[in-house]
C-alpha cells in the first residue's frame, strides 16, 4: 500500500485530528514511522498509553521553532500538517501569535521539508479561510497560498504541496457538541442565530480524506469534500429536542454562513464524484481531470445554498459515540 514502509510525521499530531489519523495509518497501514510533532508534553505522554507501538516516535517542538522541526523532517516521506492556532476568539485577541504559528509555521514546514527531502506535504485548511472575515481565516488563506506556491517555491526538488480545505468537524475537540450536551443539562442551549448553517463532517471522514488525497496529490491542489450542511438550530433540536433555546446573536467573526469554494475560485475549479480540487492557475497542472467536470459560471460552495442536508437522525448517528461518551462520563 501506498504508506507502507513511509516515514510520516504529523505537525500538530496530539490533536484530534492527529490522534484518528494515528488510528488508520497504525491499524490500516504498516508505515516504517509516525513521527507526532507537538509542543504538548502531556497530550504526548497520555497518547505514548494508547499507542505504545514501536514505530511511533514522539516529538516535542513547535512549529514556530525551525531547527527543531528541521530536526524531525530528517528522512520523512510525507508530512501532513494539522499544527495550528485554531480558537477565532483567541487569535482576535492574540493577533500575532497567530500569524506566528498559522503564517510564518506554515512557511517553516514549506522550507524544511524542501531541504530535507520530504515527497509530499498536505497541510489542513478550512471553511474560514474562503473569503475571511477574521483573522483565523485570514493566517489560513495565507498558509493555504504559501502551501500552493511552494511547488514553484521548491524548483527542481521532488516535493510537492497541497492543501485540504473542510468544515465544522463533528468530534473534534473545539465541537459544538459537548458544548450543546453541557448547556442541554443546564435546561437552556444558547444558539447564535436561527438562521446559520455549517458544513459537517465526522472525524473518522476527514482524516481518511486528507490520506486520500495525499495519496493522489500531483501538487498544487486545494482539496474540497463533498459535505453535508445543517443548520445551528436543527443541530439543537436533534441534540436536545424540548430544551428551550435562547437567541444569543452572531459573535464577532462568525458568518451566517459558511464557504468552501467562493466564486472566483470556482472558475478554477473542477467537480468530481466525492469532491471539488481547486487547482493552481499560475502554472498548467499535472492533476488528474478524468472523470470532473467544470463548475458553472457563479457557482458558490455555500453552507446555505448547499445541495445536501444532514436529517436530524443522520446528525445523531453521527454523534452517537460523542453522547455515549459524555453519558458514561456523567454517571460515573
Amino acid at each position: 500500500m501506498f504508506l507502507d514502509g513511509k516515514n510520516i510525521l504529523i505537525t500538530g499530531g496530539t490533536g484530534s485530528f492527529g490522534k484518528k489519523c494515528m488510528e488508520i495509518l497504525l491499524a490500516e497501514h504498516k508505515p516504517n514511522k509516525v513521527i507526532v510533532f507537538s509542543r504538548d508534553e502531556l497530550k504526548q505522554f497520555e497518547l505514548q498509553q494508547k499507542f505504545p507501538q514501536k514505530n511511533v516516535r514522539w516529538f516535542i517542538g513547535d512549529v514556530r521553532d525551525r531547527e527543531r522541526l528541521q530536526r524531525a523532517l530528517w528522512n520523512v516521506d510525507y508530512v501532513i500538517h494539522a499544527a495550528a492556532m485554531k480558537q477565532v476568539p483567541a487569535a482576535e485577541y492574540n493577533p500575532i501569535e497567530a500569524i506566528r504559528t498559522n503564517v510564518l509555521g506554515a512557511q517553516n514546514v514549506i522550507e524544511g521539508s524542501i531541504d530535507a527531502g520530504v515527497k509530499k506535504v498536505i497541510a489542513l485548511s478550512t471553511d474560514k479561510a474562503a473569503n475571511p472575515i477574521n483573522l483565523y481565516g485570514a493566517t489560513k488563506l495565507c498558509s493555504d497560498k504559501l502551501f500552493v506556491a511552494a511547488n514553484a517555491y521548491a524548483g527542481g526538488r521532488a516535493c510537492s504541496f497541497s492543501v485540504v480545505r473542510y468544515g465544522n468537524v463533528v468530534g473534534s475537540r473545539g465541537s459544538v457538541v459537548p458544548f450543546f450536551l453541557r448547556q442541554r443539562d443546564k435546561g437552556e442551549i444558547p444558539i447564535t442565530d436561527e438562521r446559520m448553517t455549517r458544513f459537517w463532517i465526522t472525524l473518522e471522514r476527514g482524516a481518511r480524506f486528507v490520506l486520500e488525497c495525499l495519496e493522489t496529490m500531483a501538487g498544487g491542489e486545494l482539496f474540497v469534500p463533498k459535505l453535508p450542511s445543517m443548520s445551528v438550530k436543527d443541530l439543537a433540536d436533534a441534540m436536545a429536542p424540548g430544551v428551550p433555546q435562547r437567541v444569543v446573536g452572531i459573535r464577532p467573526g462568525e458568518k451566517i454562513h459558511e464557504v468552501l469554494i467562493p466564486e472566483d475560485d470556482a472558475r478554477h475549479a473542477l467537480e468530481f464524484d466525492d469532491r471539488f480540487v481547486i487547482y493552481p492557475e499560475m502554472w498548467d497542472w499535472k492533476g488528474n481531470r478524468e472523470g470532473s467536470k467544470e463548475l458553472p459560471e457563479g457557482f458558490v460552495y455555500s453552507s446555505g445554498s448547499n445541495s445536501q442536508w444532514l436529517s436530524q437522525t443522520e446528525l445523531l448517528e453521527m454523534i452517537s459515540d460523542q453522547i455515549d461518551a459524555y453519558e458514561s462520563g456523567r454517571t460515573d
